[in-house]
């Protein structure tokens, strides 16, 4: 006699996929249902461009752009595709289009999960070492203004916003190889002028 098998596990879906219900609900105009997009989705855009732009005024302002801009394009969006690259690029053009470009937000190095040549520091700090993080922290700051625009935005995107490389090639409208590149090569220029933030413990 043949035992019944377990039935197979749903294969996991990403958190950022809109439900066909509810695309429907915005592509129709529903206001319950944008309020529950925005609710959803506001943090991470705001997150985003105030890394960006540095100021929480502008990014709140933006912010509120962006959603603005996905509302009147919603029907661009394509059913099955992750939303969050998809506001990630109506952000950026937002950001872009808007000519502000201004101090990033710190970059704390407990974000950086990836080797740039500095090592990410004890959560129990004493005083003494909590400073000189602090100073640390601005040595990177200072370090990632320096890099050039695109290297530093993709920076963002990999190391905070935590984007594929290929979702990263999809927003800064190159070629995967490109995005790879970039990427790298902000690590090593980072790693460059980061020499010696590796010796705060």
């Amino acid at each position: 006699m043949d035992l019944p098998t377990e039935p197979a596990s749903p294969e996991p879906v990403p958190a950022d996929l809109v439900s066909p219900e509810l695309l429907t609900r915005l592509v129709a105009g529903e206001e319950a249902a944008w309020f529950e997009f925005v609710q959803e989705y506001e943090g991470r855009m705001y997150g985003y461009l105030y890394r960006l732009e540095g100021n929480s005024e502008d990014a709140l302002d933006l912010t509120q752009e962006v959603f603005y801009r996905a509302w009147r394009s919603i029907r661009t969006f394509r059913p099955g595709e992750r939303v969050l690259p998809w506001l990630y690029q109506v952000a950026r053009n937002t950001q872009i289009e808007s000519h502000r470009r201004k101090q990033l937000q710190r970059f704390s190095l407990e974000q950086a999960r990836e080797d740039v040549g500095f090592e990410v520091t004890s959560e129990k700090r004493s005083p003494v070492q909590a400073a000189e993080s602090a100073d640390a922290q601005d040595r990177v700051q200072r370090a990632l203004l320096r890099l050039p625009t695109e290297y530093r935005e993709a920076v963002v995107l990999r190391f905070v916003e935590d984007l594929s490389y290929d979702e990263i090639a999809q927003i800064q409208g190159v070629a995967l190889g490109t995005a790879k590149s970039r990427v790298f090569r902000a690590k090593e220029q980072l790693a460059e002028l980061l020499a010696g933030v590796s010796d705060v413990n």
